[in-house]
């Protein structure tokens, strides 16, 4: 069983008759859409699991922007300069909010803002509903049918409070004690909610199964790798490496394979090869539902720009790979440049910025970390199984997005209208999961612990795994049977000189091997280095794209959270929702 999470289920209210009287008691309404607790069908195994499927449903952002899904390739990737907007400076009908995450210039007005917040508290209340039903649950609730979905909703309200944690800071806590029946009570943002992040985390991994029945269920793997992510965030490396430890050595998979990273690195974005291995959570995604919302839905314009039958989808060019990404996969002797020499001379990606289509054009020569070609969409090269990528042809305004084609998290032209939902107008609607957590992120995490408690080989042994696999020529992108650039990569053969050698270089390997996943912006802040890389980002992609770029800027103490957005605060009362520093 390969989608588990097919319909978005909502809690709705269970309708009563009512009796009238003449008493004032029947002017008390039960608010439109909540919860009626007076129902007792409500309390059945498959009332309860469903109102969990619910909460599982809301992890791709459904119902509100594609800056709200828990992939966060607006937020983690656009604003970790991995890649732009894309498409043109002119795309409206909302989307146009999306070059102010590349520039940094978010207002507290922004609607894209407004709906990552009310999605993540969207996901909670439903997670708080499954827990208020859980003691009165009926006879065909079992004791550890209980403790499963408790540990269950408990894990994904921490998700979804670590997605408002990471993206505005100081955030509300409501748990299930509040009572939602006599209204929406207010409640300030002045606590530190990672204590509670980690409670129900760890309250999911300690009761949590090791497999489940269904993929796409957390499991107490899923739950611990998170716990181990949140105690990183916190610099608490110590009780994180003790904890990746655990996930490293006896993890598996909900599905009970034991976790590893998958031979070929394309599968962990083709929907033929989903719930592998290397998947330790993942948004299941799902078609011909009856429901595009099922589907990967917020990456229905991330395709390349008018490419007709020879092409996926045809629309939107959204989600551009950045000039200083593409530069990244540089190699010399096999390895990165770590001192950022990628950017400078010809270590720079030669590519076809303003060059037709029909005129004549030869890809780079230079050695290069063959996870290039299955990040990055390019010219000469080929694009999965559709056709050698255009160039110019593929791209909607390489002036405004540059050259580059997203690669990753694209169907295959074999797989059109099967993995892909054609009754909307598109059909960029996939069946692709996106992993939140996958085995590579856990082994690169790993590795950062084992730096900062000084196992220095600890940590290349990690890196290495993931540098090995990338290392495969079986998998190597092809072209006339040949490969299809100078793919060199090897892995660090002698020690670190240092920590500080160390992390530059796991540092590095998460933006080779995540990018344009989402991670990098939320990695720079953990980092604290965002100002630093940003700004020298923007510096060089502004001379690259000056339309897109030229005189952004990332302001330190300010630009690593989002506003808290204003009609939060006018909701809820300016002494209730204090903002975030710099946006008053």
């Amino acid at each position: 069983m390969k989608k588990l999470f097919l319909r978005g289920t909502t809690v709705a209210a269970i309708l009563l008759g009512t009796t009238f009287a003449c008493k004032e008691s029947f002017l008390n309404v039960q608010p439109t859409g909540s919860l009626r607790t007076d129902n007792p069908l409500l309390y059945s195994k498959s009332s309860i699991d469903a109102a969990l499927v619910s909460t599982y449903a809301q992890l791709n952002g459904r119902g509100f922007s594609r800056a709200t899904s828990s992939f966060n390739w607006v937020r983690g990737s656009v604003s970790g300069g991995e890649a732009n907007k894309g498409s043109n400076s002119g795309d409206a009908g909302g989307n146009s909010n999306f070059i102010t995450f590349q520039r940094f210039e978010l207002l507290p007005s922004n609607g894209d803002v407004n709906d990552k917040w009310r999605g993540m508290y969207e996901g909670i209340s439903r997670a708080n509903a499954v827990l208020r039903l859980l003691p009165n649950a009926g006879a065909d609730v079992s004791a550890a049918d209980k403790s499963r979905i408790e540990a269950e909703a408990k894990f994904l309200r921490a998700h979804y409070y670590f997605e408002l944690k990471r993206s505005f800071n100081m955030v509300p806590y409501v748990d299930e004690t509040l009572d939602y029946g006599t209204g929406i009570e207010k409640v300030a943002n002045n606590v530190d909610i990672w204590p509670k992040i980690e409670a129900d985390f760890k309250f999911a991994a300690d009761n949590l199964p090791a497999t489940q029945g269904a993929v796409g269920r957390a499991n107490k793997w899923a739950a611990t790798a998170y716990l181990a992510k949140t105690y990183l965030y916190q610099k608490k490396y110590t009780e994180s490496k003790a904890l990746f430890d655990q996930v490293i050595a006896n993890g598996v998979t909900a599905g009970g394979k034991k976790y590893a990273l998958v031979a070929n690195y394309t599968d962990l974005f083709n929907a033929e090869k989903d719930n592998n291995e290397e998947s330790v959570f993942a948004i299941q995604a799902a078609v011909n539902t009856g429901d595009v919302a099922n589907s990967a839905q917020e990456l229905d314009l991330n395709f390349p720009y008018n490419t007709g039958s020879n092409g996926p989808a045809g629309c939107c060019g959204f989600f551009a790979p950045s000039f200083e990404l593409a530069n990244s996969f540089r190699t010399a002797n096999g390895l990165p440049l770590l001192d950022g020499s990628y950017n400078t001379g010809n270590n720079q990606l030669k590519n076809d910025q303003g060059i037709d289509s029909k005129t004549a054009f030869t890809p780079d020569a230079g050695p290069v970390d063959p996870r290039l070609d299955w990040s990055v969409g390019r010219r000469g090269i080929p694009y999965l199984d559709w056709q050698v990528h255009p160039g110019l042809d593929w791209i909607r305004d390489q002036g405004f997005a540059g050259p580059y084609s997203p690669k990753k998290f694209i169907f295959y032209r074999s797989q059109d209208k099967t993995l892909t939902d054609g009754s909307s107008w598109t059909d960029g609607y996939s069946a692709i999961n996106y992993n939140i957590i996958r085995f590579a992120d856990v082994l690169l995490m790993a590795a950062e612990a084992e730096i900062e408690v000084g196992s220095l080989e600890t940590a290349r042994t990690y890196i290495n795994q993931v540098r090995t696999r990338a290392a495969n020529p079986a998998y190597w992108v092809k072209l006339s049977g040949a490969n299809a650039a100078n793919y060199v990569i090897n892995t660090y053969a002698t020690a670190f000189a240092s920590k500080e050698a160390a992390r530059t270089a796991v540092q590095f390997e998460r933006k080779l091997e995540l990018s344009g996943e989402g991670h990098r912006f939320y990695d720079l802040v953990r980092w604290g280095n965002a100002s630093t890389v940003l700004n020298a980002f923007l510096a060089y992609e502004s001379q690259k794209l000056p339309v897109g770029y030229g005189g952004a800027k990332f302001t330190a103490n300010k630009d690593e959270y989002m506003p808290i957005p204003l009609t939060q605060i006018d909701y809820q009362g300016r002494d209730v929702l204090k903002q975030n520093p710099g946006y008053n």
